[in-house]
């Protein structure tokens, strides 16, 4: 059935808004051009985004024509302010937008390990707080979290995993009861996916699997342009993955043993130090990346260059097992260490993968790291926020008088 006048009208200024967010400011002949809408329709939907507050004019266009300049549109970023957080066992990083995602304040704080659990809830929430009130945002529109470990498909909510900090769990509770905001929780590997698809090195990707290397060790899925999660919301905990090279097997609580033992932080500091590799820490960031990051800009020397092959090595084997289940087609090497291996480690795993399995697979190196995550959160905070308040202005009703 044909859509009814109220309900086109709406469906065109959810486009022109879409077109807004995605090319940024625009004349209104430039909408009528991407949209292929009449010029009395676009005069229309811009009358009515105005007057709905979420559309103004934002300066002139010197086209080439007679008469005044036209008038440049776009919106409101001011409309709604969004927060993302990256909350990793050592402390939280949150990122303060405005409803385009452009940033306004982003600060840190480290959280010691004997920090009780209220103490700790304590200072992220404050953190959060002190960072909006400084960028100017009194009100939160929706928070965005990315955390590791499992996020419950039913409920959104991060499930009580073995150690991880209880204050991990709390955080949320706690947020969702001091902000006047919508908070929405992800896991840190699926957001960095979500990042390196939309910003990274998936941007071609509908379908490709993310190998987070980073303290730890996970994946992330995407399939035909979706994440997915699985049955419980373990897609992914490749940590848990047997492989061989380990003296015991992962237990249904500790991945030790298992694909982790080969490629967390820990096993490749360690590996790094058995071929004489060494490198200052960086703050924020596990040890292992900046090792990696050493052997690459050495990699011509011979003890450089047996590390990069026998980590190869290494990720092959969890790579190898993800591709014969999934033939993903793609694979990206994020977190810190993936992205300080770079193509140097990149093409190293991509030619055991090429011994290792009958499926022809890319693999390529993350470009935007640990901060991937932070990325991905403010991705999600953007979306959720953009649908909801662009289906405030733009339900269906009657025509402006």
């Amino acid at each position: 059935m044909p859509a009814s006048p109220s309900t086109a009208r709406a469906m065109n200024d959810r486009l022109a808004l879409r077109l807004l967010q995605q090319e940024g400011p625009l004349t209104a002949n430039r909408l009528k051009q991407l949209t292929g809408l009449s010029r009395p329709s676009v005069a229309d939907l811009v009358e009515r985004l105005t007057a709905a507050g979420l559309v103004a004019v934002v300066g002139e266009s010197g086209e080439q024509r007679r008469g005044p300049n036209a008038r440049v549109y776009g919106i409101v970023a001011d409309r709604a302010h969004l927060a993302a957080l990256d909350v990793r066992t050592e402390g939280v990083t949150v990122v303060v937008a405005d409803l385009l995602g452009v940033e306004l304040g982003r600060a840190s704080v480290p959280i010691a390990g004997d920090a009780g659990t209220g103490a700790a809830v304590e200072q992220a929430v404050a953190l959060v707080e002190r960072t909006a009130k400084e960028a100017g945002a009194e009100r939160l529109h929706t928070v965005g979290i990315g955390a590791p470990g499992l996020i419950d498909p039913a409920t959104g909510e991060l499930r009580d995993s073995s150690g991880l900090p209880e204050w991990h769990r709390r955080l949320v509770a706690a947020l969702q009861e001091r902000l006047p905001a919508r908070v929405l929780v992800e896991n840190e590997t699926n957001l960095a996916a979500l990042a390196e698809q939309r910003d990274g090195a998936a941007r071609d990707r509908r379908t490709f699997v993310l190998l987070w290397l980073g303290l730890g060790t996970g994946a992330a899925v995407v399939l035909d342009g979706a994440l997915r999660r699985g049955a419980s919301g373990g897609t992914g905990e490749i940590g848990f993955l047997p492989v061989p090279g380990t003296r015991v097997l992962p237990s249904a609580t500790d991945c030790e043993g298992g694909f982790h033992s080969l490629a967390g932080s820990a096993a490749v500091a360690a590996l790094a130090a058995g071929h004489g590799i060494t490198a200052d820490a960086a703050a924020y960031e596990p040890h292992a990346a900046a090792l990696v990051r050493r052997a690459v800009a050495t990699s011509k020397a011979a003890e450089s260059a047996r590390f990069l092959d026998v980590l190869a090595d290494r990720i092959a084997i969890g790579a190898a097992s993800v591709i014969a289940v999934l033939d993903p087609g793609c694979v990206v090497l994020g977190g810190e260490t993936g992205q300080a291996g770079g193509d140097a480690l990149a093409s190293r795993v991509a030619r055991r993968l090429v011994r290792m399995s009958p499926l022809p697979t890319e693999v390529r190196a993350g470009k935007l790291g640990g901060g991937a995550v932070l990325r991905g959160a403010l991705l999600t905070a953007r979306d959720g926020a953009q649908d909801e308040v662009f289906a405030q202005g733009t339900r269906p009703g009657p025509l402006p008088h």
